[in-house]
């Protein structure tokens, strides 16, 4: 029932910035948690942000707190995920992911229910 497409992928120096976009179909976005993952060559995907379905707590893992910021804009069923202080190994393609009424720590799972095909993003040093 529910669709993502994520965009906003692309190459940045070192120390750089770039902001993602996830956007979802259907009328019921704002019931549902949403979270970014991230999976470079040859590793497991890996849990980086999420934001809870009432929009009030976001939850990041310890290698991007303080860099990366997730919010989101109901009205425009849009989740957005930026991105400061780029490194190296920040390099993946990241996904965006929903599950309904879920809270933002919750979502640090691999088995959520919706989600999208991904944007490459890559930091060169």
């Amino acid at each position: 029932q529910v669709q993502l497409v994520e965009s906003g992928g692309g190459l940045v120096q070192a120390g750089g910035s770039l902001t993602l976009s996830c956007v979802a179909s259907g009328r019921t976005f704002s019931n549902y948690g949403m979270a970014w993952f991230r999976q470079a060559p040859g590793k497991e995907r890996e849990f980086v942000a999420a934001i809870g379905w009432r929009g009030s707590t976001t939850y990041y893992a310890d290698s991007v707190k303080g860099r990366f910021t997730v919010a989101r804009d109901n009205a425009k069923n849009t989740v957005w995920l930026k991105m400061n202080a780029l490194k190296p190994e920040d390099s993946a393609i990241y996904y965006c992911a929903a599950e309904q009424y879920s809270s933002a720590q919750a979502m640090a799972r691999s088995n959520l229910d919706y989600w999208g095909q991904g944007t490459q993003v890559t930091v060169s040093s």
